[in-house]
């Protein structure tokens, strides 16, 4: 086995169902690698019945499988809607919602529980760029935020710096690099598989620069926000993954 090309696109607060017409026309160009769009949770029901080879994953889920959780949606529900995959870990659930490490891998658990493949995302803020503290912070994310009950089949690792998404910055290529090999390097002596895992590079990835990206040694594919809420904008990274 080895690392799957994915294209996975986080529709975050947007979308309407009258946003399926870009899901259809995405899912009628999608050709020679994996692609993921997750919605908001009020569409995952209608978007699988417009993805076709597309899969539909939720942005979050609560660790418990049910209960007094008013606002929250489990991992059962979002299987029951349809989703094959969910986001955890965003820099936006760290941030605005004061998530943890810790809390991140019993998601994560949860979510493999009931048959989920789970997208954990990790990232540094700038501070912690401009301090030097980028590889302590990515070894320590993935050492809290990943169970050991993740494999290459469940698993997806999203490298999104928090500096750069939305912002139009993005890492100079051999930062990507760096900080890639050192999530391969400590998936692949945590896990018998972790040279397999999916690994993403998330953070204002769009047509003009995808490419690049993609050549860089382990990017594997790519998690993008607002390029993948209109197929015109995210059929060209599509196109650019596949012929990586």
């Amino acid at each position: 086995m080895a690392p799957k090309k994915l294209a996975a696109g986080n529709w975050k607060m947007n979308g309407l169902t009258a946003s399926l017409a870009e899901l259809d026309a995405i899912a009628a160009r999608e050709n020679g690698c994996d692609v993921l769009i997750c919605p908001p949770a009020t569409l995952i029901t209608a978007a699988v019945a417009h993805s076709g080879e597309v899969a539909i994953g939720g942005q979050d889920c609560h660790a418990a499988e049910s209960g007094a959780h008013t606002g929250d949606v489990s991992a059962a529900m979002l299987r029951d809607a349809g989703a094959s995959h969910v986001i955890l870990g965003h820099s936006e659930r760290r941030t605005d919602h004061g998530e943890t490490d810790g809390q991140v891998a019993q998601k994560a658990i949860a979510a493999h529980e009931a048959g989920l493949v789970t997208v954990i995302c990790i990232g540094e803020t700038e501070a912690q760029r401009d301090g030097g503290q980028t590889l302590d912070v990515i070894a320590t994310q993935l050492a809290g935020s990943v169970p050991d009950c993740a494999t290459a089949a469940n698993t997806v690792i999203a490298y999104e710096p928090v500096w750069a998404i939305g912002t139009g910055r993005t890492p100079t290529n051999d930062q990507i690099a760096e900080v890639h090999a050192l999530i391969r390097e400590t998936l692949a002596a945590r896990f018998s598989d972790g040279n397999d895992v999916t690994l993403l590079y998330g953070g204002s990835v769009k047509p003009g620069n995808a490419g690049e990206i993609f050549d860089i040694p382990h990017v594997n594919g790519a998690l993008v926000g607002g390029a993948s809420l209109k197929a015109g904008d995210f059929g060209p990274i599509i196109d650019a993954l596949a012929a990586a």
